[in-house]
């Protein structure tokens, strides 16, 4: 008895050596198509994320701007980049969101994204109405850019049904492909400059970016007050030699309201003190400051990313 004794109280103190590692905290981050700025960018979250609050664990999983809204309002995802346009729209339950968005918290703006419509330098495109009878490749139903091909389409009187046919691919890999093969002569996507997707195209045919004039934005802007107008300076891509004005908005990260105030806080602070780790995947990020990561864009902050705008001096 005794030395059954002496073994249960040796294992009782071995047990107590041995240390207790917490469970794991995951979310999901949703964000964007393969071959966009949002996925690498993603990675370099989950990095500073991972290291600012102990124990959190982050699975990322692909989106779209529309898509990223939706899913952490229904509880789908935690954390998503979002397009500051269509979460206003979201939020307001204006198509194409089948109801108000009331789940979904601002966290922090990051960066202007450029909607770029491209054609061959050699094509007799050389404004939106040339689009009639044309072949479109663009992003899935979901994302921001396909969104805006309609309001754009709207405002000069066509609609899809006006294009020879439209192609909704979800890889800026693929879509670049089949530019290149003839099998489209218009790539429409809405992201940083410049786009790694449209230099690849660039590389192996002559390209000519499609702009706006101030009448289509003020048009545009009748839709959704949230558009801008944004320039793609001459020599951001190979032989675009003059600068063009498109259709720009912001990208920022949402998160779902319920998330812990003090998770949001350590990963909004995270972001203000990374800056150059994000900018090395995008470098529209460069200037960022936590007075623009804390503009209000029409969308509740979440408490844990006030907190830390508050500390800053900037909310």
């Amino acid at each position: 008895m005794k030395l059954k004794s002496l073994l249960l109280a040796g294992l009782v103190a071995s047990a107590l050596l041995i240390p207790v590692t917490a469970p794991a905290e995951q979310i999901t981050l949703m964000t964007g198509p393969q071959g966009g700025v949002w996925v690498p960018l993603g990675g370099a979250l989950k990095g500073m994320w991972e290291k600012a609050v102990p124990g959190l664990q982050v699975n990322m999983q692909p989106g779209a701007g529309i898509a990223n809204i939706r899913g952490v309002d229904e509880g789908k995802a935690h954390v998503g980049f979002g397009n500051t346009i269509t979460t206003v729209d979201g939020l307001a339950g204006r198509p194409p969101y089948p109801k108000k968005v009331t789940k979904v918290c601002q966290v922090a703006n990051l960066y202007p994204q450029y909607f770029q419509v491209v054609v061959p330098a050699d094509s007799n495109i050389n404004s939106i109405s040339d689009l009639k009878g044309k072949v479109l490749v663009t992003q899935p139903k979901g994302n921001t850019a396909e969104l805006i091909n309609i309001h754009l389409l709207q405002v000069h009187g066509m609609t899809y049904q006006s294009l020879a046919k439209v192609n909704f691919i979800n890889s800026y890999t693929d879509a670049v492909s089949m530019v290149k093969d003839g099998h489209a002569q218009v790539f429409t996507l809405g992201t940083a400059v410049p786009s790694s997707a449209v230099m690849d195209l660039a590389s192996a045919r002559d390209i000519r970016l499609i702009g706006i004039d101030d009448k289509i934005l003020a048009d545009m802007k009748k839709i959704n007050p949230g558009y801008s107008k944004l320039t793609i300076k001459a020599g951001m891509y190979p032989k675009v030699n003059k600068d063009v004005d498109v259709i720009g908005y912001a990208t920022h990260i949402v998160a779902s309201c319920d998330l812990p105030e003090d998770m949001v806080y350590r990963m909004t602070k995270a972001m203000a003190a990374n800056v150059a780790d994000m900018a090395a995947s995008n470098k529209s990020i460069a200037g960022l400051t936590p007075k623009i990561m804390g503009e209000d864009i029409g969308v509740p902050p979440h408490k844990g990313a006030l907190k830390f705008y508050k500390e800053a001096g900037v909310r």
